[in-house]
């Protein structure tokens, strides 16, 4: 049986159809800006709006992977982003895992602790100082080491393990298993959703973390990320290199803000494709999680 649409229904979702087209479409434009901006040649771009790339040109992408600068940042970006959420996926994943279990010694205790820093850390002087007792500053470590456990995604895993049936981890233990067994044959496949929503997490904090760079990493220029030299372009200056290149540019069809453009759609594209892929886990993983609290 069909439902009857009232006009009064019918205009608001009309209405309300192109609201939402509207506000898609001021989303979208400034991605649309900075793509076309970095294909257009500079001295073709006015001020007005830039629905399609003027005079196609790929000279600011050229120019800006002729740094090896730019190879590096990305490669560290890249593996960062990678090689952290495994690694927090391994950590956060357990540690979700014991503190699931109701006859855990002291489990009351740890979980309350757990949550507790999701609110209070010890502040950036204290912090920057424990890294540097501990020899992460200036390493590629400390892009790793202090990401792998995270409060709010180990909470996400408890609470996600904590919703499924007991039964099926008691059938692996008959069987023989032991707790490491258990969950990493039995479980962890089980909590596919909520893994790819907390490596989602982790991948975009990675992929978008500048300060990291900026306040332990500051002096090895060798270990600056895609984000902090984005951060540099956009905020105090271009590369030497790139504005030496620029200068012996003999056409000279690229500009210090083209340049920042093409830099920019580097840092978004890599996260724009990764997203589609876990989407469809993004949202059961959390609202399977905020079940239990």
């Amino acid at each position: 049986m069909k439902r009857k649409i009232s006009v009064g229904g019918l205009i608001f979702d009309s209405l309300n159809a192109v609201l939402m087209i509207v506000i898609f479409a001021v989303m979208l434009y400034p991605f649309i800006y900075i793509l076309n901006y970095s294909l257009s040649t500079p001295s073709m771009v006015g001020s007005s709006l830039l629905l399609l790339p003027k005079g196609l040109s790929f000279g600011s992408f050229s120019m800006l992977f002729k740094d090896a600068a730019i190879y590096r940042a990305l490669f560290l970006s890249v593996s960062r982003s990678i090689i952290g959420p495994l690694a927090m996926i391994m950590v956060c994943g357990m540690a979700g895992y014991v503190l699931s279990k109701q006859e855990l010694v002291l489990g009351k205790f740890f979980r309350r602790m757990i949550l507790f820093t999701m609110y209070f850390n010890a502040g950036l002087i204290p912090t920057y100082l424990l890294y540097q007792n501990l020899r992460l500053t200036n390493t590629y470590l400390v892009y790793i080491l202090p990401f792998m456990v995270v409060p709010f995604n180990i909470v996400l895993i408890r609470t996600y393990i904590e919703s499924l049936p007991i039964s099926v981890e008691e059938a692996a233990l008959i069987d023989g298993a032991n707790e490491f067994q258990v969950y990493w044959r039995v479980l962890f496949p089980i909590c596919l959703p909520v893994n790819a929503a907390v490596i989602l997490f982790s991948s975009i904090n990675h992929w978008n973390d500048f300060i990291t760079t900026q306040l332990y990493n500051t002096m090895s220029t060798n270990l600056y990320t895609m984000q902090y030299v984005l951060y540099n372009a956009l905020a105090v200056q271009l590369n030497r290199s790139l504005e030496e290149a620029m200068r012996q540019s003999a056409e000279n069809m690229v500009t210090g803000q083209s340049l920042k453009m093409a830099i920019t759609v580097v840092t978004i594209v890599p996260i724009v494709c990764l997203y589609p892929f876990l989407q469809r886990y993004f949202v059961s993983g959390l609202m399977v999680g905020s079940v239990k609290a």
